[in-house]
């Protein structure tokens, strides 16, 4: 294991899911919950034949980022690729129910000063969605992590932290969604079904998913941030992250609140007015949206960094 140091100045894109977790907290902080050596494995994979990890693919702990508890999720995609079953998803939503009841005694114990020791909920995301395993057991994971996105709304903010190998893809690309802010950095994808599936149900003219600057400028973070659907860009590194971190930490829960893409009427009749302007449209490449925000180089925008993206993009107004 790396030092924190390290980890620090570590790729993200390229950090396991304990490392993610371990890096996005300070220093010292993080205590794993439900670790490998309780051996919560999934009862399914070894009637199945498939091998079992002893956190089920999926690290979760709790932290601190200055005064404020974080409570990690994080994601291991080189376990049947991230996807979401019994016992992962359970460990998910207990994360978030523990985060809730938290923030409940706090609150109780300091009102004063409940700003300044609010939780977080922080979600590495790496999946490709339900674990078809399991898929009944997953897809209820995945109403059951949004439903307690739900009770936690205006108490404490959940975050989605997206950038590493595999993406986030199929139903979890919807519960990504449902958080209050998105990270990402260059390298971070969200979509609902991924590349290879899209290619092998429509066939190659509707989407060549060799084609990976035509992925990246469809599923990519710099597309997603242009359409505000990503509220934070950052550089490939796990420090950036918990500096993003360290930033939304302290933010005011009303302003949390207004970066939300979904879950008010404002939200819904944005997102339709959105819809009608592709209707009108009718878009061939993401890059003929950029041009519409004002990017009168769209084609330059991928090749920039991060740096360099952030200083001169235009994005879609919000309301």
């Amino acid at each position: 294991m790396k030092s924190y140091k390290e980890l620090q100045n570590a790729s993200f894109y390229d950090a396991n899911a304990r490392e993610r977790a371990i890096a996005m907290v300070d220093k010292g902080t993080f205590t794993e919950l439900l670790g490998p050596l309780d051996r919560f494995t999934s009862p399914h994979l070894p009637v199945l034949g498939t091998a079992v990890e002893f956190d089920d693919g999926t690290v979760t702990g709790v932290g601190l980022i200055g005064k404020h508890p974080v409570f990690v999720v994080s994601m291991e995609g080189k376990f049947i690729g991230g996807a979401i079953g019994e016992i992962n998803g359970g460990k998910m939503v207990g994360t978030i129910r523990l985060a809730e009841k938290t923030a409940a005694a706090i609150k109780k114990a300091h009102p004063d000063e409940y700003a300044e020791r609010r939780p977080m909920v922080v979600i590495s995301f790496e999946t490709g969605g339900v674990r078809l395993h399991e898929a009944n057991a997953g897809l209820l994971a995945h109403a059951e992590v949004m439903d307690a996105f739900q009770d936690c709304r205006k108490k404490l903010p959940v975050i989605a932290v997206v950038g590493s190998k595999v993406g986030c893809f199929g139903g979890m690309g919807f519960v990504a969604a449902a958080t209050d802010i998105i990270i990402m950095n260059e390298e971070g994808r969200i979509g609902l079904t991924g590349p290879e599936v899209i290619e092998q149900e429509m066939g190659k003219e509707e989407f060549d998913a060799s084609n990976k600057a035509l992925v990246y400028r469809t599923t990519g973070a710099k597309h997603k941030y242009i359409m505000q659907d990503c509220n934070y860009l950052v550089e490939d590194n796990c420090g950036a992250f918990h500096e993003a971190l360290k930033e939304v930490a302290g933010l005011p829960m009303d302003k949390i609140e207004g970066m939300r893409r979904i879950g008010s009427p404002a939200a819904v009749a944005e997102q339709m007015k959105l819809v009608k302007l592709i209707g009108d449209m009718q878009p061939k490449d993401s890059m003929d949206m950029w041009k519409h925000y004002g990017n009168e180089d769209p084609a330059a925008l991928p090749e920039m960094t991060t740096a360099e993206f952030l200083k001169v993009v235009k994005r879609r107004p919000r309301n």
